[in-house]
């Protein structure tokens, strides 16, 4: 089977998974360390081979050979399957007619460890075999002695334990990549969900402040001249708008600022804001009243997400609904906190489909575990209804 290279490298995960360390970098050198640590070890072989070069010239040469053969280790990394093989071949005759320690099979087992590691387990266990078979017969032929197959049996015992280590290894580095391919993907949805997060608060807090401001100066230009004490209260409004609206994005973003530069953020809005909420829109001429019926302090999130989806559902009446006249009602029913906002416009349009604000009341009720819907008001118009479940402050 053949090996493909550029197919493995994009397995390979950041940090330990592909050996270059956390820092994504492999240590300098380290393509030189099998290299280096084959041919040290093969010296002495070298060395005993040329002084008895005169009796035994054949064996110098498979030696020597077999030296050689250690610098094609520089090319195991893009080719692993093709420069086993070929080290098997040039060091076998070596490792079968040397006597005494097998260093001229050290290049072997680096390379099939490096095969095993890159995936080229195939090539692996085919040369493997090669040597537990070629290597006895070639052996016999080459010295002549039965005792000569003995070795090459010995060094293809070795190789298949190198092979152990070599799934040893390659499984580690698969656990790490599995680790940092799901670090990397928590890290993904923590910050998609930080990025919804952030979408969702400016999408309210913009789109209502901005909608308001469109309101108030409507009303201050159609009042300016025949009522000027009116427009200078649609002034007053748009200021006072504007300054909210701001505080609040200063919060959303406020720790988008770089460390070390900490801004100042506001509050999180909460239910003791809705009656400030509700006059702006009485002021601009809807007809809004507002009834809280709770009897326990909902928690820091229910109290964020239903201000939001009163501010949310006023800013859809006031731009689309056509409405004089809205109902807010906030009670508690069988373990939910129930809130309903209830208009006489003229209500959706029929087949029309939620909006990005029905959908961003949708989504905060249901990351709090409860449930969102409307329906149609009776005598016309529209009802919003959100349903989370009872979180106290002191629970949370």
């Amino acid at each position: 089977m053949p090996w493909n290279p550029s197919a493995d490298s994009r397995q390979s995960g950041p940090g330990w998974a592909d050996g270059r360390g956390w820092s994504g970098r492999r240590p300098r050198g380290t393509i030189w360390f099998p290299v280096v640590l084959s041919v040290l070890l093969q010296l002495p072989g070298v060395l005993i081979a040329a002084h008895t070069a005169a009796a035994d010239p054949l064996t110098l040469a498979a030696v020597l050979v077999a030296f050689a053969a250690s610098f094609l280790l520089l090319l195991a990394r893009a080719y692993p399957g093709p420069v086993l093989v070929a080290i098997a071949v040039l060091c076998t005759p070596a490792i079968a007619l040397t006597m005494g320690p097998p260093l001229a099979a050290v290049p072997l087992a680096f390379a099939v460890v490096g095969a095993v590691v890159r995936s080229a387990r195939v090539w692996a266990w085919w040369t493997v075999a090669g040597v537990a078979v070629v290597g006895p017969l070639g052996a016999y032929l080459l010295v002549g002695r039965p005792e000569a197959v003995i070795r090459p049996l010995v060094i293809a015992l070795v190789l298949t334990l190198l092979v152990g280590v070599g799934e040893a290894i390659r499984g580690r580095r698969e656990r790490y990549r599995e680790v940092s391919r799901q670090v990397a993907a928590r890290r993904e949805s923590a910050a998609e969900a930080e990025r919804l997060r952030i979408a969702r608060e400016l999408h309210d807090v913009l789109a209502h402040s901005l909608s308001q401001i469109s309101v108030q100066a409507g009303v201050g230009l159609h009042l300016f001249e025949s009522r000027p004490d009116k427009a200078r209260e649609s002034l007053e409004a748009i200021k006072s708008v504007s300054s909210q609206a701001l505080e609040e994005v200063r919060g959303v973003l406020g720790f988008l600022r770089a460390e070390g530069y900490p801004a100042a953020r506001a509050p999180e809005p909460d239910l003791a804001r809705v009656p400030v909420l509700v006059e702006t829109y009485r002021r601009a001429g809807l007809d809004v009243r507002y009834d809280d019926a709770l009897t326990s302090a909902p928690s820091a999130a229910s109290q964020l997400a239903l201000y939001r989806i009163v501010q949310e559902s006023l800013t859809n009446i006031g731009r689309h609904a056509q409405a004089r006249t809205v109902v807010i009602r906030l009670g508690e029913d069988g373990g939910e906190y129930v809130l309903t906002v209830a208009d006489d416009g003229r209500g959706l349009p029929e087949g029309e489909t939620d909006g990005k604000g029905m959908i961003g009341m949708r989504e905060r009720a249901e990351l709090l575990g409860g449930r969102f819907e409307t329906r149609a008001t009776e005598g016309g118009g529209l009802t919003v209804e959100a349903r989370l479940p009872l979180r106290k402050a002191e629970d949370a």
